[in-house]
Formats: structure tokens, sequence, C-alpha cells
């Protein structure tokens, strides 16, 4: 039932981005030759108006084909003979759609929470012995107060909770961090604060946050706060990707993404966690579909935004057949890596998870 649900899940978040395409390409007057669910043999397909409407086979994919999409074309309402910034606007709508999708995720996500978690400090660590408290936190010891709302730790910016789980876990010592705090309503930096336990549990977070009363304004603040932390993340993720600092075992694909699904379905304690968790996963992998499509790799949406970009700067398009190459080899570029990526997450899934 699981791998059931996660296929449902990824099928979705690549349907919602085609989706996007094809609507503001619809919107734009451009003809749209397919709209696909899945990739591969087709199950059903029904013809309406110029569209092909498709259900294939595998679940894992799909695309919207645009009339002229890669080749000089007459037709008035191709792709390539649309102005500029419509060609702009429809490559950008997918990843739009994936952005909207995990907003609503997020927000359907912190209307399930008790309370909407903040970034302000409530409350350190401490014990309770008749009627004696003793702190144990050293952030408390090393300026860090009740009421700071944490603003950055180290540089990396903190939006809402799940910053400090990324922050945190990336921790190696447990001193001499910069915090900026807002204190009263004025920006403090704080120079050399320590994190952690004084009874040497070795845990860093040593500090509770306050959590804010449910209600529309609260609910889309805080859902705010986690979509601009999910993004934030999913980006310095991808930095580390890009620069090597991800040891390539840790390369995951589709196959890896529905493993890591249904996992996270199966382990749920109850229905109630079950939906919380993968509310919680689908908003971070919609989010991070998102902003890997508008790099500018051949190949992807953001490397044909790029060529419009330079037709923009030049007044004229590249010439189609170039264009084609460049992201003919982004393509075979991306399919290489797909095939590691999945690769990698078979081997996991047969070693359960010792492919080192």
């Amino acid at each position: 039932m699981g791998v059931v649900i996660a296929i449902i899940i990824f099928g979705l978040i690549v349907t919602v981005h085609e989706f996007g395409h094809f609507i503001c390409a619809k919107l734009s007057g451009i003809k749209v030759l397919e709209f696909s669910v899945g990739m591969g043999p087709k199950l059903l397909q029904k013809q309406k108006g110029e569209t092909k409407y498709s259900l294939r086979l595998l679940p894992l994919g799909g695309y919207c084909a645009m009339e002229g999409e890669d080749a000089t074309n007459s037709d008035p309402r191709s792709f390539r003979n649309a102005k500029l910034w419509k060609r702009m606007v429809v490559l950008v709508a997918g990843a739009g759609m994936n952005f909207v999708l995990g907003l609503v995720a997020i927000i359907i996500y912190v209307s399930m929470m008790d309370g909407v978690p903040t970034t302000t400090v409530r409350e350190f660590a401490k014990a309770e012995e008749n009627g004696d408290v003793t702190y144990y936190a050293e952030s408390l010891d090393t300026g860090l107060e009740r009421g700071d709302k944490i603003i950055s730790v180290d540089g990396t910016r903190v939006y809402s909770i799940l910053d400090f789980n990324y922050v945190f876990y990336n921790m190696q010592e447990h001193e001499g961090h910069e915090v900026i705090v807002k204190r009263n309503g004025e920006r403090i930096k704080l120079d050399d604060v320590a994190f952690g336990i004084k009874d040497g549990s070795g845990k860093f977070v040593d500090f509770a946050v306050r959590y804010m009363n449910k209600n529309p304004i609260t609910v889309l603040q805080g859902s705010g706060g986690q979509f601009m932390s999910m993004t934030h993340i999913i980006g310095l993720s991808l930095k580390q990707l890009f620069s090597g600092q991800v040891e390539k075992e840790d390369v995951s694909g589709p196959v890896g993404v529905v493993s890591a699904i249904n996992e996270t379905a199966k382990e749920s304690e109850s229905l109630k966690d079950g939906i919380f968790n993968l509310l919680y996963m689908m908003a971070l992998i919609s989010i991070n579909v998102g902003i890997f499509n508008l790099l500018p790799i051949p190949g992807l949406d953001g490397g044909r935004l790029l060529f419009c970009f330079i037709e923009l700067v030049r007044r004229k398009p590249i010439k189609p057949e170039h264009e084609g190459y460049v992201h003919l080899a982004g393509m075979v570029l991306l399919f290489g890596i797909m095939i590691f990526a999945t690769y990698n997450d078979i081997v996991t899934l047969i070693t359960g998870g010792k492919n080192g």
C-alpha cells in the first residue's frame, strides 16, 4: 500500500508540473499536441480538439508536447513563434505549480499541528527538584535570552523551526557560533554562543521555541516560514551536490524517492502521523522538483529559460538547431545521472543501504 501511495504522490508532483506548462500554453494561444500523465506505452488516449490527452504505463513522469518546441515551425501558434514573454511564462509555469503544490501541502501540514512553531526562544533546558531550578543550557550562559527571535546561525538564515534541524544536524562543534537575534525590536549579533547540554549528553539543541495559537493568519505565517525554509535548505543541498560535497552513494533518483515515501508511510504510528509525514515529504519533493527544473542546465526548463534571456539580450533568437544540440547534450547528461541514481537506488534496496 505504501508503494502505491508513493507512486501516486510522485505522479501527482510530475503531473502538476506538466499541467503548469499545459494551462499557460493554452492561455497563451500556443498549440498543445499532447498532454500525457505517465511515460511509455499508452493505456488510454482521447483526442479533444487539437490536443491528445494520454494516460501512459509508467507513472514516474509525464509531458506537455507543444507545436514547434525544438524546431522552426511555420504554424503561427507554435511555441517558437509565440512572443518571448509568453514562452518564458510557459517555461516557468511548471516549477511555479510545483511551488504552489508544495505550499498547499505545507498549509495543510501546519494546520494539523497543535500550535504554530516560531523561531523565538521560549525556554531553556532545565531540571527542577524540590522547587529548585537548575539550567543546563550552554546557550543561556553565552548570550541567548528568552524572547530572542533567532534570525541566523553562523550565517545560515533561519526562517522556521525546520532550519534548526538543518543547522544543528550539520553542527560539528558546540562552541563559538555567531547568532543574530531580534531582541526588543533590535537586531543583535552574539559572537560566541555555545549550544549544548551541560550534563554531557552531547545534544546541541538546548532550548525550546514558542508556539502560536492556530488561526488563519498564524497558519499562513507559519506556512510561509516553512516554505522559505524548505526552499533554502534544498538550495543549500543542491549547492553541496554540485560542489562535490555529497557522496556518490547519496545521489538518489525516482526509485529512491518512491522508496523513501514508502518507508515514511510504513513507519508512521497512526493515520494522522502518516498523513502528516506524507504531506511533509510531498512538499519537500515538489519544491525540490520546482527548484531543480529552474536550474540553467540544458534540457531543463531553466536551460530553455537561459536561451530566452540570451534572446532578450541579443534581440534575436539563437538558431533552433544550435539550441537543440545544446539541449540534446544536456538531456544525455541528465539521463546518465538518472541511470546512475537509479542504479544507486536499486543497490540500496538490495543491500539495505550498504552500497559502499
